[in-house]
């Protein structure tokens, strides 16, 4: 079942996006040769309960981890470890934060060190997918409008999008109806209605788009080894436009 949120409700995931895209910022600053995908995951609880906020995904179906970490041809869904990263790596730091029970969802894919030309480009359309995506998710159009917007962008810049994992519907918990494909056909699917809050989340692939599984039953990873890139904002559906909670660029002080 679709809900639609109240004005309350999406005033609270608001609160606790902004914080998320606040510790996105923190983390970016982090992100460099040498630390750990673990000691980020530490700062990240840290951070959170310093501010109020919980990481929501922690004991989620066994979850034992506050934020998720994917590196390179990780897809989504990596444990946070002590490997070190170095110079040139990919990582997708994925976490959803429960702040006085508003949640909000966000994933960012950050590079270690400057990236190469090659690297620029994947971010680049990864970022731009995602906005795409966003573009249409108004009132009235339907849920297939926004994955088509995704491919047909993707797929005509030589990536590929994984379509096993979707975007969803979010609060009070975490995965709620709809499904967000980033990939289909427009004009296809439920309709979007006004209040609807959804995750838009394209993983953007270099070489093809399946995945296989990791032994830990989690981990999702490309098939061919190639690299894979992901952003993700919490939105509402507005009749002014969609709304992202977790903006990072127009933050209140």
């Amino acid at each position: 079942m679709i809900t639609r949120k109240s004005k309350r409700e999406i005033e609270m995931m608001h609160e606790a996006g902004k914080l998320l895209a606040r510790c996105h910022k923190e983390i970016a600053k982090r992100i460099v040769p040498g630390v750990t995908t673990k000691e980020i995951d530490v700062f990240v609880e840290k951070y959170l309960a310093e501010h109020g906020a919980t990481p929501e995904q922690k004991g989620y179906n066994g979850y034992q981890f506050a934020t998720c970490a994917s590196i390179n041809d990780e897809i989504c869904h990596g444990f946070p470890r002590d490997e070190k990263l170095v110079k040139g790596d990919l990582v997708t730091i994925d976490m959803v934060v429960n702040l006085n029970g508003g949640l909000a969802d966000s994933a960012w894919t950050y590079v270690v060190g400057e990236p190469d030309e090659k690297t620029a480009r994947l971010l680049e359309v990864t970022k731009t997918s995602l906005y795409k995506g966003i573009e249409q998710a108004m009132p009235g159009n339907r849920i297939g409008d926004i994955g088509h917007a995704i491919q047909q962008y993707a797929e005509a810049e030589g990536f590929s999008v994984v379509r096993e994992f979707t975007g969803h519907g979010i609060g009070p918990t975490i995965h709620e109806d709809p499904k967000i494909p980033h990939y289909g056909l427009a004009g296809k699917g439920p309709r979007l209605k006004e209040g609807t809050v959804i995750t838009i989340e394209p993983m953007i692939n270099e070489g093809a788009w399946q995945s296989k599984m990791d032994d830990n039953n989690w981990t999702a990873r490309t098939i061919d080894g190639e690299r894979s890139a992901q952003f993700e904002h919490t939105l509402v559906i507005s009749k002014e436009g969609p709304i992202i909670l977790t903006d990072q660029d127009h933050l209140e002080d």
